[in-house]
């Protein structure tokens, strides 16, 4: 089969025609693009930091309820920002040989619910495995073909589809990070993971001293809010990166690590306000594709690289999230993704009628 390379062609900016790079030739081309500017880096850390901390004080500042409130939103994205240059850290894409940026990133990744040994373990696989039909669930969403679904016990359909309700990230704060990145983990392996516990009970400890001294109102305006909307943004995020209309997934036999950057991973489109307080998560296919380029440098990646600037996209409009919402289990017949009234539309007589005979189908995986 040709290679894609062979196949396609793109043109600069002076209209010059040359083939698409590829794998491991298009890797490469990002490479200079993965180093930070200690400087850069910096000012974005301790800006993000300095306002965080502002909104906060603002949530306990003793004036109208109306500017609380809007100073909790305030910090909710900003939690948000900094937890994706959390994330740039953690990946050694900026600031990587400071000790003093991986102390302060282990501490809030402490208090935003995401310890770094949980982090770094469920993320550097999802990296490795992204759109793979088999062991791509660690650290990401769960995904099922239609078939697996149709034959899987009534609980582990329960189960597949509670982790993807909409309800389920809508309230990621309990159910992704206090139980998925904190208690599950450090009750699964202990040793490894014993900061998700860490994280945990510093968290409850957290809100308990403020209720105590600042009362129930501080509670919910300085801890909870913020952390609401972090998580619910986050988790959405998370899930649409790699679960839109477009996406492809790959048995792991024809999986490459390219063709899951560019075919598995969205560009997301957010205005500039959005594109600030996101840290440029929406370039997401650009980040799968070299984790180690700066969050800040990615725009200019796309400028520079023609293969990059044709992905698949979503955004944040209410209908593209309500259609990547609908994408339930992936259709190994129809090479996309459907929903739940396409898995009970299309099932055939076996499906429906298992005691029935009938002629063997096309394989599934």
């Amino acid at each position: 089969m040709p290679s894609r390379a062979a196949t396609k062609s793109s043109a600069n900016s002076e209209g010059t025609r040359f083939p698409m790079r590829s794998g491991r030739e298009l890797i490469l081309a990002t490479k200079s693009f993965a180093s930070d500017s200690s400087a850069r880096s910096w000012a974005h850390v301790t800006s993000t930091a300095f306002l965080l901390v502002g909104a906060l004080a603002g949530t306990l500042w003793n004036f109208h309820w109306i500017g609380r409130v809007l100073c909790s939103l305030l910090a909710g994205l900003l939690h948000l920002r900094f937890f994706v240059i959390y994330h740039d850290q953690q990946h050694q894409a900026i600031l990587p040989h400071s000790r003093l940026a991986e102390a302060v990133m282990r501490i809030f990744g402490i208090f935003i619910l995401s310890p770094s040994s949980v982090w770094k373990s469920s993320h550097n696989h999802h990296h490795k495995h992204n759109s793979k039909l088999r062991g791509s669930h660690i650290g990401s969403y769960p995904i099922m073909t239609r078939k697996q679904y149709l034959e899987a016990p009534k609980a582990v359909r329960f189960k597949y589809l509670f982790s993807r309700h909409p309800l389920t990230m809508l309230f990621g704060y309990v159910f992704v990070f206090q139980y998925g990145m904190c208690l599950y983990p450090s009750l699964t392996k202990p040793r490894e993971h014993y900061d998700g516990l860490v994280a945990f009970v510093l968290h409850v400890l957290l809100g308990v001293t403020i209720t105590w001294f600042c009362g129930w109102a501080a509670l919910l305006l300085t801890l909870i809010l913020p952390h609401f909307i972090a998580s619910a943004i986050g988790s959405y995020l998370f899930y649409a990166q790699h679960n839109f209309p477009a996406v492809s997934f790959r048995d792991n036999s024809c999986w490459t690590y390219d063709n899951a950057a560019l075919e598995s991973s969205s560009y997301l489109k957010t205005g500039p306000i959005m594109a600030w307080f996101t840290a440029n998560i929406g370039y997401h296919h650009v980040h799968h594709l070299n984790a180690r380029i700066p969050f800040y440098r990615l725009p200019e990646v796309v400028a520079a690289i023609p293969e990059l600037q044709s992905p698949k996209t979503t955004s944040l409009h209410p209908w593209d999230i309500l259609q990547c919402l609908r994408l339930k289990f992936w259709d190994s017949e129809a090479k996309r993704m459907v929903g739940r009234h396409n898995c009970r539309a299309t099932r055939t007589p076996a499906e429906q009628h298992p005691g029935a005979k009938s002629a063997p189908g096309p394989a599934e995986i």
